[in-house]
């Protein structure tokens, strides 16, 4: 009997398949990781230079930034001096003010005490005159004194300012106040724009006229300065004030017409020589 042995055939071990598949992801994989480093190394400059590009754009925003900053402190400093020197003036005004008012009403005082003495007087030497003859001696007196008493009440019926002055309204109550002759008054018409024309001791020169508006523009020159006074209205006194002087110079305007304006300029009877505008 033959003994049939297996056939034992030796091969050579072939590699496993898997290990093929795990070089080939491992390359796809390498790969994959140089082109993610790639593209972080490209962002990463990218960035980079960003960043630089914005630093140097805040520096120079700081730099201007820093510019208006001191430009600011300057300008503030400039106002605040301007402000300063404004602030004195207006107490300097408010002082002057005051002073014009109190001498106003002082005038106002004093003319009101004057016109009671003089009632007073009157009646009182009517009173002790007990005679007929005595009576017609004192006819001529007692005629001055009505037509005195009567031009006092038709003045006391015109507008005072604010200083106590009285203010005419037209020719005939300009003549009333120069019978009174506490002032001086120089009547005055003028019929030119931008021409200066002597009124009194000043020259006025007419700037404008709204006929509509019933208002004018005139500038005043006092000395070697001038005084602009704007849209001002008729009978509205415009003040001037002397140099140490108690009573105010009045600049008044009755009408205006066309490039016109008729009015009267009202000087105390002590005048000095120089003259200096007031806030009203």
């Amino acid at each position: 009997m033959i003994d049939d042995k297996p056939e034992v055939i030796h091969t050579e071990g072939a590699a496993p398949r898997w290990i093929g598949i795990v070089v080939v992801v491992l390359a796809i994989v390498s790969l994959a990781a140089l082109g993610v480093g790639w593209t972080a190394s490209n962002r990463a400059a990218s960035l980079q230079q960003t960043l630089a590009a914005q630093t140097r754009q805040t520096t120079q925003s700081d730099d201007v930034l820093n510019q208006r900053l001191s430009k600011a402190e300057d300008t503030n400093a400039q106002l605040q001096g301007e402000l300063s020197v404004v602030t004195d003036k207006m107490k300097l005004t408010e002082t002057e003010l005051s002073h014009a008012r109190a001498q106003a009403k002082k005038i106002k005082e004093d003319d009101a005490k004057e016109l009671t003495d003089l009632t007073n007087n009157v009646n009182g030497e009517l009173a002790t005159k007990a005679s007929v003859d005595d009576v017609n001696k004192l006819g001529t007196d007692v005629t001055g004194v009505k037509t005195d008493l009567d031009t006092t009440k038709t003045s006391l019926n015109m507008t005072r300012g604010e200083f106590g002055t009285l203010i005419a309204k037209n020719h005939d109550e300009v003549e009333e106040l120069r019978r009174l002759g506490e002032r001086d008054y120089y009547e005055f018409t003028i019929e030119k724009k931008n021409t200066r024309e002597k009124v009194g001791d000043l020259m006025v020169e007419l700037r404008g006229v709204n006929e509509k508006k019933n208002l004018y523009t005139v500038a005043i020159y006092v000395d070697d300065a001038r005084y602009e006074k704007r849209n001002r209205s008729t009978n509205e006194p415009i003040y001037f004030f002397t140099h140490g002087g108690r009573a105010p110079v009045e600049f008044t305007v009755n009408s205006i017409g066309k490039d016109k304006i008729v009015g009267y300029l009202s000087v105390p009877k002590v005048q000095t020589t120089h003259t200096q505008a007031s806030g009203n």
